[in-house]
């Protein structure tokens, strides 16, 4: 009777065994796939922005070449027009950018082809949304042109409106003269453009100025 009690205890202590053994290798199983998910998910992460990052470097890259000839002639540093481009039209991905061209928010002129967008203006130390009617432009380079030129001619009812931002010699203080000078309302306006520089080493496309 003891005898046959001790196989079966035996018996049982080896199932319990075989139990722990095989729950022991279903969690390892668990626990790499969770791993190789993690690894396959870091990697998809990784590679996407690797993708980005090459994307908007390949979009620097083309407006580059046109920020240096606008600086040459009308006197706008290169590195703070593409960084407004940037900022302005959220990477060339907002509908105004994608759709009509206009990289930069650029309100249009009485008879001009435009278009009338919702846009966000800071008024009375908060975010307001308005309908705006921006300019449309037949191309990047044309909306690029037109912003150097608002800049360098002015408004119609003041010609000397951006006189800060052209006199400047430098990408800070020419940031700081865009908000100075009434260019945008955002009271952050000019942090945001350095940082863009900054991150991007834009100022590497700056024409020394003399």
């Amino acid at each position: 009777m003891a005898k046959k009690k001790r196989r079966k205890s035996k018996k049982k202590l080896r199932q319990q065994r075989l139990l722990w053994l095989i729950g022991g290798l279903f969690a390892l199983v668990v626990v790499a796939s969770m791993v190789s998910e993690t690894v396959i998910y870091q990697r998809q992460q990784t590679q996407s922005e690797d993708a980005d990052h090459a994307q908007k470097a390949a979009w620097i890259n083309q407006l580059a070449p046109y920020a240096r000839e606008l600086q040459e002639k009308y006197h706008v540093i290169a590195s703070i027009s593409i960084a407004q481009a940037i900022l302005e039209s959220n990477w060339n991905t907002s509908t105004l950018a994608t759709q009509y061209h206009n990289l930069y928010g650029i309100k249009a002129d009485a008879g001009q082809k435009s278009v009338i967008l919702p846009t966000k203006e800071y008024e009375n130390g908060q975010w307001i949304t308005i309908q705006g009617r921006f300019a449309a432009y037949s191309s990047w380079q044309e909306s690029m042109k037109a912003h150097a030129m608002l800049l360098y001619r002015g408004t119609s009812w003041n010609t000397n409106q951006y006189q800060h931002v052209l006199a400047a010699k430098d990408y800070a203080t020419a940031a700081q003269a865009l908000t100075q000078d009434g260019y945008a309302t955002d009271p952050s306006y000019a942090k945001k453009l350095t940082t863009i520089i900054q991150t991007w080493h834009l100022d590497r496309f700056d024409v020394p100025t003399k």
